[in-house]
């Protein structure tokens, strides 16, 4: 039994939590989903941080804040993490979750100190763990932190797709094909300048991703409640900040107004609409993958996409593109987790956003799943596509789209004519250009190459 101030509650003997954590997980049975591993890291550190900038000015006992920072330096060596148990949908702001690191913490802290679980001393949560900090301030510099945290995992699955897609450019850059606009015929084009567009794509998007970098570093933590810094230590926001820059790598500071990064969630925003830019993007390419790969007899099947597993449980032989697929699939998911955060952003009042406890867990969520998506089509499809240069050679002669090259040299009205005759005929645009002397089958094939490659005639 352990008692709070709302009075006695029963706790798991085995547990290394407390009273509060025990209440919010009777109050919070709703996802089963219990934090996010980096984000429960990511709150850890804050409190390690707490205890040395609180050391310093003689706040916290040099007793109470080295067993604070062995604590918390099990946990970060993964130990521990089962004891973080409270729902991701919980109290606003994330009390439950704070109090959660506060008792793991004061537990460890004690026994390694020769007490006991649920007695807390020498060591008290809020007293000593949480000196100088509230819900209002760890909790947005923790989803700061993870975010901060999963950031390069999903920039490098931006550029290793982009990579991978700038080789494929590489190889095809002589591989004309059909272009198709409206998804009808169009000017002759190459495959490798298709699959360098996208390289192009994904690396500004990657880019707009690593820009949003900065602004996260800038922290509310010392703002304590309500952004006024009540209960802290001389200078601690600066010295919290510059041991939190230690501990992360990342170029951590104090924000200029602390209060305004309780209040307001404009950098969790403006990194879920970076990811939701690049997430509407390749929704965009994982579409023109699966229409490239279509057939295999019936579709265009200029590229063929490597079989990772049987695509039909009737249709004997049936391969289908399943990790693009997947990934059509996980961007809808993350445009949906980017309208929660949207919701969740404005809704903040006064002087603090309550929701932040879903917030972290969407941003959390699409930041993952894309970078899982993203790497797994990467490894169990592009590196091993391979294209059918017969089918992109047979698509382009064709095309009526050809007939466009005509333009200059015999005007778009006859060049229209040609093209109609080719429709309705079905006979090769080559072939009606040279049955009328326009121009011989060789310099049409030469005009068509040149057209493709360079995307000019003279």
């Amino acid at each position: 039994m352990e008692k709070d101030s709302l009075g006695e509650i029963r706790v798991p003997a085995a547990a290394w939590y407390g009273a509060q954590t025990a209440r919010a997980v009777i109050n919070f049975p709703i996802s089963g989903r219990r934090p996010d591993a980096d984000f429960v890291l990511s709150h850890v550190r804050i409190k390690r941080a707490a205890a040395v900038a609180n050391n310093q000015p003689g706040w916290l006992e040099d007793q109470q804040s080295q067993a604070i920072i062995a604590a918390c330096d099990k946990i970060l060596a993964g130990e521990y993490l089962e004891q973080f148990v409270v729902d991701r949908f919980q109290a606003g702001a994330g009390t439950s979750h704070n109090m959660n690191s506060n008792e793991v913490i004061a537990n460890l802290a004690n026994v390694a100190l020769g007490g006991e679980k649920g007695v807390y001393k020498p060591v008290n949560p809020n007293d000593h763990v949480n000196m100088g900090q509230s819900t209002n301030d760890t909790i947005p510099t923790a989803i700061r932190l993870t975010a901060l945290a999963k950031l390069p995992r999903l920039i490098d699955a931006v550029n290793s797709m982009a990579d991978e897609y700038a080789r494929l450019g590489a190889a095809e850059e002589d591989t004309v094909k059909s272009g198709r606009t409206h998804l009808q015929d169009a000017v002759p084009t190459t495959l490798g300048r298709e699959f360098n567009a996208y390289a192009w794509t994904l690396r500004r998007a990657a880019g707009a991703l690593e820009a949003c970098r900065e602004p996260l570093c800038q922290i509310g933590l010392g703002g304590s409640a309500a952004g006024t810094g009540l209960n802290t230590s001389p200078d601690y926001a600066r010295r919290v900040a510059a041991e939190l820059a230690t501990l992360t790598g990342e170029k951590i500071r104090p924000a200029d107004d602390l209060a305004a990064q309780m209040q307001s969630m404009h950098d969790v925003q403006r990194l879920s609409s970076a990811i939701r830019d690049v997430t509407l993007e390749l929704t965009r390419i994982s579409n023109d993958m699966r229409l490239l790969a279509s057939g295999p007899r019936t579709g265009l099947g200029e590229i063929q996409l490597p079989p990772v597993q049987p695509g039909s449980s009737i249709m004997p032989g049936k391969v289908n593109p399943v990790m693009f697929e997947m990934l059509n699939q996980t961007c809808f998911q993350v445009l949906g987790q980017d309208a929660a955060i949207g919701f969740m952003t404005q809704a903040g009042q006064l002087e603090l956003n309550v929701m932040m406890p879903a917030m972290g867990s969407a941003l959390f969520d699409a930041m993952d799943w894309l970078t899982n998506a993203m790497n797994a089509a990467t490894e169990r499809n592009l590196k091993g596509l391979k294209v059918d240069r017969e089918r992109c050679k047979a698509f382009l002669h064709a095309s009526v789209g050809l007939a466009t090259l005509l333009n200059t040299e015999i005007g778009y009205g006859a060049a229209a004519e040609v093209a109609k005759e080719s429709e309705k005929s079905g006979r090769p645009v080559r072939e009606i250009v040279a049955e009328r002397g326009l121009m011989d089958g060789d310099a049409f094939d030469a005009l068509v190459l040149k057209a493709a490659r360079d995307g000019h005639l003279d």
